[in-house]
Order: structure tokens, then sequence, then C-alpha cells
């Protein structure tokens, strides 16, 4: 490398290798420093080297030197801690809409935040998940038009597809034309992870209404040249107001419903319904709240899954839906 060109890049390099291998547990001499920069033709002994270092410092690049027969340099404040990162990989590897090859790429990428020594450490010692991964590789593509699309302000289209027994894909067609592909022309709302999996809230102009797809199962999907229609249903979309009255992303009709459960069901309440709600004490062993929910089938089966630790208590028809999916499920076994 060029003498003048090697001046002009050796603080960014010295900056690069210290931030790329080095943290508070494991520091880099002098000596070790200035070979690596000479591996890469940057010529630099103890005295620039030093003055070096403190410019950095100056510029608010802050190296930290510990004092030895070799000074050491080294650099504490990175961008993700340790359980940082650990979170970020788990949470990663939880998630099903990414794939087992997605899933390696981003774990490695992941580790990589919290430095070379870190890393390994990280690779290392890491838990596997069971959680079943899909298998549409397209994904990544699928969520970067969608973020593009909601950043412009802009419709998108895509077609969507199930599984059949085999794993197969299984696209839905057109009524009017089974032998082709049904496309859906949406205006993208928000995105959500619900249980692993990745939904897009969206406004359908066909319907109009709000609805919900999971990106891994969405195919072909482009940003359209088209701006998003301007309806007071979609503009009043609140996204955190809806995953909360979804039960498992089952929508159904919204209801604001009377809730008595046992007290040993506080923390499962507010694990599903968020901090905020508010539960009265009905008597010793009983508390009320209200929430508004979308009525559906995962509702009735987060209910009935506590047996009789919950109880619905109003509105009325919501009792008696209640009362018919019990029956259902019950003849099922007669």
């Amino acid at each position: 490398m060029e003498a003048q060109n090697a001046t002009r890049i050796k603080l960014l390099k010295i900056w690069e290798i210290l931030c790329r291998e080095t943290d508070e547990e494991h520091p880099m001499d002098s000596v070790t420093l200035m070979q690596k920069l000479a591996d890469m033709g940057i010529p630099c002994n103890r005295k620039t080297l030093y003055a070096d270092i403190q410019l950095l410092c100056d510029h608010g690049y802050e190296v930290m030197t510990q004092r030895r027969k070799a000074n050491e340099y080294y650099v504490m404040d990175r961008s993700f801690d340790l359980p940082e990162v650990h979170i970020l990989m788990d949470a990663v590897q939880a998630a099903g809409f990414i794939t087992e090859k997605k899933t390696e790429e981003l774990v490695d990428k992941i580790a990589s935040l919290a430095g070379s020594q870190r890393a390994e450490v990280l690779l290392n010692n890491i838990v596997e998940f069971t959680t079943p991964k899909c298998a549409n590789e397209k994904i990544y593509y699928s969520v970067n038009e969608i973020a593009q699309a909601i950043a412009k302000k802009k419709k998108i289209y895509f077609n969507y597809f199930d599984y059949d027994v085999r794993y197969q894909r299984v696209y839905r067609m057109k009524k009017t034309e089974p032998e082709k592909k049904r496309g859906y022309k949406v205006n993208p709302l928000g995105t959500v992870l619900d249980n692993g999996y990745y939904y897009l809230f969206c406004y359908d102009d066909f319907f109009g209404n709000i609805s919900h797809y999971r990106i891994d199962r969405m195919d072909n999907v482009k940003m359209l040249d088209e701006d998003l229609t301007k309806g007071a249903e979609a503009e009043s979309f609140d996204l955190s107001a809806r995953k909360r009255q979804l039960f498992s992303m089952f929508g159904g009709r919204l209801e604001r419903v009377e809730i008595h459960a046992d007290k040993s069901m506080i923390d499962f309440i507010y694990d599903k319904f968020g901090g905020t709600v508010y539960l009265m004490n009905r008597n010793n062993d009983l508390v009320g709240f209200t929430a508004d929910v979308q009525v559906s089938p995962t509702f009735f089966a987060w209910c009935c899954a506590y047996g009789d630790k919950v109880k619905i208590v109003s509105p009325p028809r919501v009792v008696e839906e209640l009362k018919a999916y019990i029956a259902s499920i019950s003849s099922q076994y007669e």
C-alpha cells in the first residue's frame, strides 16, 4: 500500500481491528496491533500508534488503555451487550417464519455483534430450539417489499398458498378462473410477530376491511406503483390495539367481554392482556375484568383451557356461543 494512502486509512483500520477483536477481557497489546497493521501494508511504530490512539479518543472513539510493558488496548463500548446478543440469537432460533438456512446466517451475524472473542463463546454455547421452520426462502424478499411499500405508502400484490397433506404448496385460485392463481392487492399497514410467525396487517379494498396474512405463506410479493387507499378504517387502524384483541391471529367479531377468574389466574391474565388491564376483586377467590377481544374459536379455547378457573359473564350472546362451542367439541366424543 502506498505510504500516503496507508497514512490516510491507518486510523480507520486501528479502530476496525480493536472493535472486531477486543473487549475488556481480551485487550490487544501494541506489538500485536502493529503487526496486524503491517500485514495490511500499513507502517506503524510505538510512537505513532500512541498518537493515533490518542487522536481517536480525542474525537469520541474511546479506546481503553492498560499500561503494561507493551501497552494493551481495547474497545469496551459496544452496541450490544452479551445478554442482549443472547436474547436476539434465541429470538431468531425460536422464530418459525425464518428458514433453517437463514437462521444459521442470522445467528452468526448476531453473534458477531459481541466481537470475535465473545462470538466464539456464544456460538459454542448455543441452545437448539425445536421450533418447526418454514421452507419459504423468499421471505426476506417479501419482508423487504412490504417494508418498502409501508415506508412509501404504496400498495402490494401477492399470491397466497396453504399446504396439503404432503407439505406441498396449494395456491389459492380465482373462483371465476380456477386454473389461475388468485392475486391479492392490498394496502399494507403493519407487521407483527405472533407465536413465532410473522404477519402482515392490511386493508383490503375489495372486501373493505382489515385483514392479516402470514408472510411465509405469501409468494411473488411486489410493491405496486399505486398509492394507499385513504379510508376511515385504514387511517384509524391501531396495530397495538388490534394485536391485543386477537387470539393467536384468529380474527372475529369485536366484543367487550366481562370475565371472572380465579385469583391463581392473575399472572396468565396479565400475560395475555397486558399490564394495563384493570382487575377488580369479586370475592376472596375471584377477580373480574373487561377486555375488548375478537370473538373466535381460539378465544373460546383459551377460556376453556383453564377449566372452571375462567368464566365469561357477559355479554349473554358470547356466553351462548361458548356453550355451543363446548357442545360441538363434546359431540365428537359421544
